[in-house]
């Protein structure tokens, strides 16, 4: 089984092969990030520290995404698209709405929340468990519209 890591590398050299500029860019990118991590942390990175850089490199994206199209500027969202889908390659398969409503809703029962105030509690519990398979802010969103629900 290979590392993200040795997987990294080898998209890289097939990247520069096929002359893919955005790719090469991205995968150069989120290699660095990784290093940079790697000597902030002082030591050899973790699978969890993978994910969570990998993680926040794809919420930067989204939220670059959002801002361009915001923007009206199409061309450097549909950039920051492609970027997206590659990193999203070496993050875990994402979660279903169904996985994730499940996750959500034994967090519930587990904290006793009531009501979208409580979200906190929920989201400590979810939070581990959906970690690079979702996004935090989707995951927020839907804590806080099942609460909701539930209250009603």
């Amino acid at each position: 089984m290979e590392t993200v890591l040795q997987k990294l590398d080898i998209e890289l050299k097939e990247a520069l092969k096929a002359r893919d500029e955005i790719k090469v860019s991205t995968l150069r990118m989120v290699k660095a990030s990784l290093k940079n991590k790697e000597i902030e942390k002082m030591s050899p990175l973790s699978g969890d520290d993978i994910i969570t850089v990998l993680s926040t490199l794809s919420k930067q994206r989204r939220e670059s995404i959002e801002q361009y199209n915001a923007a009206s500027r199409p061309d450097l969202a549909e950039k920051e698209e492609k970027e997206l889908r590659i990193i999203q390659t070496f993050l875990p398969k994402q979660l279903s709405p169904q996985e994730l409503d499940e996750i959500i809703l034994a967090a519930i029962k587990e904290s006793g929340a009531a009501s979208p105030a409580e979200a906190g509690k929920v989201m400590k519990i979810v939070s581990p468990k959906t970690k690079g398979q979702a996004d935090g802010k989707t995951v927020n969103n839907r804590v806080k519209e099942l609460l909701t629900e539930k209250q009603g």
